[in-house]
């Protein structure tokens, strides 16, 4: 859904989502840090004194824990924009962005018309096994009303989630059935992807075998599960990688670098990072990797950051991949987690990340002005940068140089080597008002939803969409918006056509067959993997 959603509301998001989840940049580091004497020691200062004073002696009672809460918040958002304090009822959900696990039910689901719908069970979780059902609506949990306009994404996780052992009671909605069915559900452990696709493309006219890793984020499991994807398509004949980094913010740096060592030889930079209290640290390649001769292709845009610039700086400082897309988002700070009594913790940005070139790739910022720092992507947007790379300009001008001697900028993100700029001709104020309203991801649940039977008789992606594309549905969807408020504009429908049909028909098939098939048709159209396969193709 987000290569549709436009910048306004991708940028709220993934200023969200850097504060959940991608200001872990090294697990390691995470764990203490050194102020004095190689410990992280808190003294009474003038903020203790004056909280204190206010709790002892102000006219009237305060609630300290509150006020606390505040300013605690307050000062950090003083600081740098990745620097964030975290109250302990949020640390356990942002941590598990990022954890190889977590605790729950196993479903994953959407909210529409205030209902929680389930989109697909995971395969062998505890819902699974109980006989919950993709296109069950859940309207009940432990005997209590779970419906209407107060339910949000965040509710619903913090009420599914819960410790393994636990059990939790749903009330189900279900297709066919006029009566509520109840299941007692006993929570358990929940593996999270990285790598939600790992396939082979093989180009028509070529020999070249090429396989396709889509990595979604650095966790706790990235290194092991992006090995083993290179390693079978390595088995399936692939001689080159395409490695998709795109929409990825971070995470765990040292799987970035694990990652990286498997292409690089011994000795190779691969990041450092210092700052004031903060030694010069330097990870380099061991020389053990086991892909060190095939060609690859990393696919970055506006929304990679952190950890996926780290790796795409590395391996183009290096000589070592080719960088296709559009200049990446600039986040190069390493952040500490500093835990508190109380079971909150603190973010704290510590130093600043360096690839082999020399380059930072954080962009400016000032401190204590986040909300200019938030809507820089917006401004690259309107200043035309996702559409031509004469548009982009950075302030840092130093020119670097690659391994080879290849000439390379800072400035702020990972400028790539074949910029690929976005298509947008086919997109209408039509079509932009459905895929922003996400009327097409709510009309593919609708149509899985109302066809499910007939869809599942269908086990791989190729003949499902040969299925879609025969069953003319794009009237039904037209009406579908028209109940919503959108009026038709048949010009507008006839250009945006392609593009509707692209988008819905793959919601549709990973309604059906989950990533594995949508990944390989959503690709197959996909304008930067396109380059990346002529690239890979023809050294073009």
């Amino acid at each position: 859904m987000k290569k549709y959603i436009f910048p306004t509301v991708a940028v709220l998001t993934l200023v969200l989502g850097f504060f959940v989840g991608n200001a872990v940049s090294n697990r390691a580091a995470a764990q203490r840090i050194v102020v004095r004497n190689g410990q992280f020691e808190i003294e009474n200062s003038k903020l203790d004194q004056l909280l204190m004073l206010i709790g002892s002696g102000y006219v009237e009672p305060i609630d300290m824990d509150s006020l606390t809460e505040e300013v605690m918040a307050e000062i950090v958002k003083q600081l740098d924009p990745h620097s964030a304090y975290i109250p302990k009822e949020d640390l356990e959900m942002v941590n598990s962005e990022l954890a190889a696990s977590f605790s729950g039910i196993g479903v994953q689901f959407h909210i529409e018309n205030d209902t929680v719908n389930i989109v697909s069970v995971v395969s062998g979780g505890p819902s699974e096994g109980i006989g919950v059902l993709a296109g069950d609506k859940i309207v009940e949990v432990d005997d209590s009303v779970f419906v209407g306009k107060k339910i949000s994404n965040e509710k619903v996780m913090h009420t599914l989630r819960g410790e393994k052992g636990t059990r939790v009671k749903l009330g189900i909605v279900r297709a066919g059935s006029d009566e509520i069915l109840h299941f007692t559900i006993t929570r358990g452990d929940i593996p999270t992807h990285s790598v939600d696709a790992k396939f082979l493309i093989e180009p028509a006219n070529s020999r070249e075998k090429i396989g396709f890793v889509f990595v979604n984020k650095f966790g706790e499991n990235t290194y092991q599960e992006f090995l083993s994807a290179l390693t079978m398509l390595r088995r399936q004949g692939a001689t080159s990688y395409i490695i998709d980094l795109r929409e990825n913010s971070g995470g765990f740096m040292n799987e970035a670098i694990a990652m990286a060592n498997e292409f690089l030889q011994k000795g190779d930079l691969i990041v450092y990072a210092e700052g004031r209290a903060y030694p010069r640290m330097e990870s380099r390649a061991t020389g053990g990797g086991r892909f060190q001769n095939e060609k690859v292709v990393v696919l970055i845009d506006d929304f990679s950051a952190s950890a996926s610039e780290i790796f795409a700086g590395a391996m183009q400082d290096n000589d070592r991949a080719t960088i296709i897309g559009r200049r990446s988002f600039g986040k190069g700070l390493v952040q500490q987690q500093i835990p508190f009594e109380d079971g909150s913790a603190l973010r704290m940005t510590v130093a600043r990340y360096y690839i082999p070139s020399g380059r930072c790739i954080q962009k400016p910022y000032k401190l204590g002005e986040r909300m200019d720092y938030d809507k820089e992507l917006l401004e690259r947007y309107n200043k035309g940068e996702f559409f031509s790379a004469d548009s982009i300009h950075v302030l840092d001008t130093t020119v670097y140089y690659t391994k080879s001697g290849r000439v390379v900028y800072g400035g702020g993100g990972i400028m790539p080597d074949i910029f690929v700029g976005r298509d947008t001709s086919l997109y209408t104020p039509y079509f932009n008002r459905v895929a922003n309203r996400a009327y097409t991801y709510q009309f593919a649940f609708h149509y899985t939803d109302q066809h499910r039977k007939e869809l599942e008789k269908y086990k791989t992606w190729q003949s499902l969409e040969q299925h879609l594309k025969k069953a003319n549905w794009l009237p039904e969807f037209v009406r579908f918006c028209q109940k919503k408020g959108v009026e038709p504009n048949e010009r507008e429908i006839a250009i945006s056509r392609p593009a509707i049909e692209r988008i819905i028909n793959a919601y549709i098939v990973r309604n059906i067959l989950h990533e594995e098939g949508f990944f390989p048709l959503f690709e197959r159209d996909d304008d930067i993997t396109k380059r990346a396969v002529e690239y890979l193709t023809t050294g073009k």
